[in-house]
């Protein structure tokens, strides 16, 4: 893989916290996290130990990488907060989103619940709404994401999103494209957000 691009030094990681999750994306998760190290990419995430997130971050530890995790207090039990990786502990979910945020550089969804939903719709929104030009990949294996895309797309279709949304991302349906997808897309690392606008 070529030199990663200038200021893409970390990299934020949204994804299920199900330890019900099926094997494979398990290992997928794993498979990114492994490929963030070695392309000396930061990873950024949700600060627990379970599901595709403590998959995700476990490997990239592992593997020697820099992981920084994010979680508000009254998650560190029930997401089992992994205590081997750095570790910011914050009041609320405002907080948590809006540090990781901050702190990356660029997006990766992977599969996940109505939690993954909630902050990948935020980050979309903040980017409608010209805060940021962050680049955002998804993986999307076996269609994951599909009924999310159609739902944007039947917004534009009706007039209430602009046709340019639909540009916002990077979709891949293989993890071994993920990392490729994310140093190739377009986007402004260093597009400055303005955090009293992002609250």
């Amino acid at each position: 893989m070529g030199p990663k691009p200038a200021h893409l030094e970390s990299v934020c990681v949204f994804c299920g916290s199900s330890d019900a999750a099926e094997p494979q994306l398990l290992a997928d998760a794993a498979t990114l996290g492994r490929g963030l190290a070695a392309e000396d990419l930061t990873l950024i995430y949700g600060g627990g130990g379970v599901g595709l997130m403590g998959a995700c971050a476990i490997a990239a530890h592992e593997a020697g990488g820099r992981v920084l995790g994010v979680i508000p207090h009254f998650l560190k039990e029930r997401e089992r907060r992994l205590d081997v990786v750095e570790t910011i502990t914050v009041s609320s979910m405002h907080e948590r989103k809006q540090i990781m945020f901050e702190r990356s550089d660029a997006f990766v969804v992977l599969p996940g619940g109505i939690g993954t939903l909630e902050e990948v719709v935020e980050l979309l929104s903040w980017r409608r709404l010209d805060l940021h030009a962050k680049p955002v990949v998804f993986f999307s294996p076996d269609g994951f994401w599909a009924p999310l895309f159609q739902l944007f797309q039947h917004t534009v279709d009706h007039r209430l999103t602009p046709a340019s949304f639909m540009q916002s991302w990077i979709s891949v349906d293989r993890i071994e494209d993920v990392i490729p997808a994310l140093l190739e897309a377009p986007g402004d690392v260093e597009t400055p957000p303005v955090a009293a606008q992002m609250t």
